[in-house]
């Protein structure tokens, strides 16, 4: 069983993180964005069942109410039985026949394991469900599944002729926190590029193009909400910021810059 390289919990530039797909950089900023922590535990998101889908795991919240969960499970438990066992110890057999339970069977298998007002996961399948997060094996795994959110990510790079790191992972926290860029967002956008110098140098209008897309998202958001979509919005585009009240830094923490994505 291997761990995320602890070192990435400090602000220094790690050599781990620079050796990892750029869907996974996006997937562990998004994460931290979600979790208010840093890798390894930004991939262990854990909620019960306030939302009415049993249990949701992971960066991107895939849950058994929607069946989404069983899959990565599943995979860990094929691919890597023996850290399987070892995370989840004497609760292990019971987790393989859930696995395996009909759909409502797995619903109340979820709920038997949290409060059941307040829907906080007991231990010890808190600290287990954390546990396996933190490896560097699920969270392959939790990569593999966030691809086709990526992919769509990448299209609207496409769309809006972004090219850079910052721009992808922008793109990645709009699919995974608000869904689509669309109706008047979209046209509001594309008179903001319309008025922008062609001759500013490269980087400066692909920044100058990133904080349109985010503040206009930011703008069509719940007023609610508002904030906290342009805070992380523009923390993609800035290359760092302060969200939720913990500063972060997109290339020495995420390895995610202005250069070109590969």
């Amino acid at each position: 069983m291997k761990l995320s390289d602890p070192s990435l919990d400090d602000k220094s530039t790690s050599p781990y993180i620079a050796t990892k797909p750029l869907v996974y950089r996006c997937l562990a900023l998004t994460g931290s964005f979600e979790t208010g922590k840093s890798i390894p535990d930004c991939f262990s998101g854990l909620s019960g069942d306030f939302d009415g889908q049993g249990i949701s795991f992971g960066v991107l919240q895939w849950n058994f109410g929607q069946k989404s969960l069983q899959p990565l499970l599943r995979e860990m438990r094929d691919q890597h039985p023996d850290i399987m066992k070892s995370v989840f110890q004497n609760q292990y057999d019971m987790l393989l026949k859930a696995l395996d339970f009909s759909q409502s069977e797995i619903m109340q298998f979820a709920r038997r394991i949290q409060h059941p007002v307040k829907h906080v996961v007991y231990e010890p399948w808190q600290g287990m469900f954390v546990s396996l997060g933190r490896t560097s094996e699920f969270q392959d795994i939790e990569t593999k599944y966030a691809h086709e959110t990526f992919e769509k990510a990448i299209g609207l790079c496409r769309e809006y002729e972004l090219r850079s790191e910052r721009a992808a992972a922008l793109m990645f926290d709009i699919k995974v926190q608000n869904g689509s860029i669309a109706g008047e967002t979209k046209r509001l956008i594309t008179v903001d590029f319309s008025a922008l110098a062609e001759s500013l140098p490269q980087d400066k209008l692909e920044v100058r193009k990133m904080h349109s897309v985010a503040n206009r998202r930011a703008d069509a958001a719940k007023p609610e909400w508002a904030e906290d979509v342009r805070a992380r919005k523009l923390c993609c585009a800035n290359g760092g910021g302060v969200v939720h009240g913990i500063e972060c830094d997109l290339e020495n923490q995420f390895g995610i810059s202005l250069k070109p994505m590969g």
